[in-house]
């Protein structure tokens, strides 16, 4: 994409028009501790033939899970994708209008985002999904004040078991409101205990957020922590359950609709979306149908026109900022257009038996590798628990030390618990592992191999 500057009498004609005289005055808000100053450290001009070879020579450094064997986890997950689904991806019907407002859209957009839709809800066993939301985390806040308006309660309860960018985003998205957090400790035991849900659930309890597979993978009694929270509430609405799911984990595990879950929300990456760097990614959204008017985001209905012909729509959009202003519930008034389209492609080639047959590879790989590091000396799992394709594995080394043994076997480890990336939700010695169908036999050799010789190394 070519890049014009603006030139010093066009800036200035811009800065006058919105009452400020330099550019500094613009960025007066922030902070100067925070605002740069000084030249920019560049090297000097190179002609085109010299960048290409100089972005050719960066580009050979880089080694990710295209070069490497990813066993890399922690909310983003290495899954197979049909090459069809980055070709038809790229057809500008479909590239150039990923976010299409109603009177834009095609009925080729819209009739996409329907399906998306009918996928969701019976991935999840829900009744209605909506056509996307930005990602996991900010689909968990949303769900969360669907559940503070529904109820007309003020206390959620939200296990630490959730990823700690979930907790980061809910924490900010409450932060303004008249709201109490109540964090459900797990312990070393890594899952939640109804019984702990019960105790401190009351009357004013709005909703309870429990993932399932958890940060650490291990699967959630989600119908009991539910059942826990309404047992207790016996005033007023009944506190909703959120559960947080893995889609892939759907397509083999009990649904979140079967586990008592009033809301269903989760990352949709798994679905034929590539790492990309961490985003963007793709929010679900799943409910029961007496909410549907408070479901954040889009949804899109089929209806017939005055011939008879199906006609696709965007419709209740009753929530949103755009529509309602300050009475809106949510302010999400678009969505992850071109990225559901993704998970539209997805889950359409690979059909039923085919998300089964990846969510039992990954189950069976990642449980086969588990027991295998549970033989090497000095290793073992941190918890006792069922889990599906991640789990957490105590190290007689730091975890660091295994990571970089990793990548002298061409494997990308695991996640380090330990790092401010994670919150330090784990301790030093503890590393994170994820399997999908993609990794092999061989894959699996090498990380033991780089496994042992980081112990050797001691």
């Amino acid at each position: 994409m070519d890049y014009t500057s603006i030139t010093p009498e066009q800036r200035s004609r811009m800065l006058q028009a919105i009452g400020i005289t330099s550019i500094d005055a613009l960025f007066a808000a922030i902070p100067p501790q925070f605002r740069f100053s000084g030249p920019l450290n560049l090297p000097p001009g190179a002609s085109e033939l010299e960048l290409q070879r100089q972005l050719g020579q960066v580009a050979t450094e880089n080694h990710g899970a295209d070069t490497l064997a990813c066993f890399m986890g922690g909310g983003a997950y290495d899954h197979f994708i049909p090459a069809f689904i980055d070709q038809m991806i790229s057809r500008g019907e479909f590239l150039t209008a990923y976010t299409p407002y109603q009177a834009e859209a095609s009925q080729g957009s819209l009739q996409a985002f329907f399906e998306f839709q009918t996928q969701i809800a019976r991935l999840t066993g829900m009744d209605i999904a909506n056509a996307s939301l930005y990602e996991g985390a900010s689909a968990a806040a949303e769900a969360v004040s669907l559940a503070l308006n529904s109820t007309g309660k003020r206390r959620i309860l939200v296990a630490d078991t959730l990823h700690p960018d979930y907790l980061w985003v809910l924490r900010t998205h409450l932060s303004d409101l008249p709201v109490e957090m109540v964090m459900l400790k797990t312990g070393s035991e890594g899952r939640v205990n109804p019984a702990d849900v019960e105790k401190a659930a009351d009357n004013d309890t709005a909703c309870v957020v429990v993932a399932s597979p958890n940060v650490y993978g291990l699967l959630e009694d989600l119908e009991g922590c539910f059942g826990a929270a309404r047992r207790k509430a016996s005033e007023g609405a009944r506190p909703l359950g959120i559960a947080v799911f893995n889609p892939i984990a759907c397509a083999l595990l009990k649904p979140p609709g079967l586990s008592g879950a009033d809301v269903a929300v989760g990352e949709g990456q798994p679905l034929g979306v590539p790492l990309q760097f961490g985003g963007p990614y793709l929010g679900l959204f799943a409910t029961r149908r007496e909410h549907i008017r408070r479901m954040p985001g889009r949804l899109v209905g089929r209806s017939a026109d005055a011939s008879g012909r199906p006609a696709y729509c965007l419709i209740l959009q009753t929530r949103e900022q755009h529509i309602r202003g300050a009475k809106a519930t949510s302010n999400i008034c678009t969505n992850q257009g071109l990225l559901a389209l993704r998970a539209t492609m997805y889950m359409s080639a690979m059909g039923p038996e085919g998300l089964r047959n990846v969510a039992g590879q990954s189950w069976h790989k990642a449980h086969w590798l588990a027991g295998e590091i549970s033989k090497l000396p000095g290793y073992g799992l941190k918890h006792d628990g069922p889990f599906f394709n991640e789990f957490v594995v105590t190290c007689p080394v730091p975890a660091a030390n295994v990571i970089d043994a990793g990548r002298e076997h061409n494997v990308l480890a695991g996640v380090d618990l330990s790092t401010d990336r994670m919150s330090k939700i784990g301790d030093e010695n503890e590393l994170l592992i994820a399997v999908t169908e993609k990794r092999s036999r061989a894959d699996m050799d090498r990380l033991l191999d780089a496994m042992k010789q980081a112990n050797a190394k001691r």
